[in-house]
C-alpha cells in the first residue's frame, strides 16, 4: 500500500496547480483532480482507514471540505472589497470583526463535522485528521517548490548555453 501511495504521490505532485477549479484550463483541472486523488490516498493511509470506514468517511469529509472552502472563499471576497464609504480605520476594524466571524463559522463547522465523523471512525482518527491535512499541504508545497527550482535551474542552464560563443 505504501509503495502505491508513494508512487501516486511522486507522480501526482510533479504537477503544480494554482488556480480555482471552475477557472482552470483542462490541463490544470486534471492536475487538481490528481492532487485530490493523492490527498485521498495520503489521508486514507495516515488515518489507517479500512475500506468500510473510507466508504463512509469520504462523503462526510468532502461535504465538510466543500463547506470550509465556501467559508474561506466568502472571507476572501469580503476582505478584498472594503466599504468605500468607510475610512481605512473603520474598514480595518470591520475586517478584524469579520475575521473573527469567519473563524467562528469554521470552528462551528469543524465541531459539527467532527461529531459526524465520530460516528464513522474512532476519535484517534478524527484527532489525526488535521495533522494529516497539514502534512499533505506541506508535502505538496515542498514538491511544488522543488519543481519550480528545477524549472529555474534548467532555464539558467539553457540561458548559459545560449550565451556561449559559438565556434565556427
Amino acid at each position: 500500500m505504501k509503495s502505491i501511495i508513494t508512487f501516486l504521490l511522486g507522480f501526482i505532485l510533479l504537477i503544480p496547480a494554482v488556480a480555482q477549479d471552475e477557472e482552470l484550463p483542462v490541463k490544470d483541472r486534471k492536475a487538481m483532480e490528481k492532487i485530490k486523488a493523492a490527498r485521498i490516498a495520503y489521508i486514507t493511509e495516515r488515518l489507517g482507514l479500512t475500506p468500510a470506514e473510507a466508504e463512509k468517511f469520504w462523503p462526510i469529509y468532502n461535504e465538510f471540505d466543500n463547506k470550509r472552502e465556501e467559508i474561506k472563499h466568502e472571507a476572501r471576497i469580503v476582505r478584498k472589497n472594503p466599504d468605500p464609504a468607510k475610512s481605512a480605520e473603520e474598514n480595518q476594524k470591520a475586517a478584524i470583526a469579520q475575521q473573527h466571524e469567519f473563524r467562528q463559522k469554521e470552528l462551528n463547522l469543524e465541531k459539527d463535522y467532527s461529531n459526524r465523523l465520530l460516528n464513522v471512525v474512532s476519535a484517534q482518527k478524527v484527532m489525526t485528521l488535521p495533522r494529516a491535512e497539514r502534512d499533505f499541504r506541506t508535502l505538496l508545497l515542498k514538491r511544488m517548490q522543488q519543481q519550480q527550482a528545477l524549472k529555474e535551474q534548467r532555464q539558467q542552464q539553457r540561458d548559459r548555453k545560449d550565451q556561449r560563443p559559438k565556434n565556427n
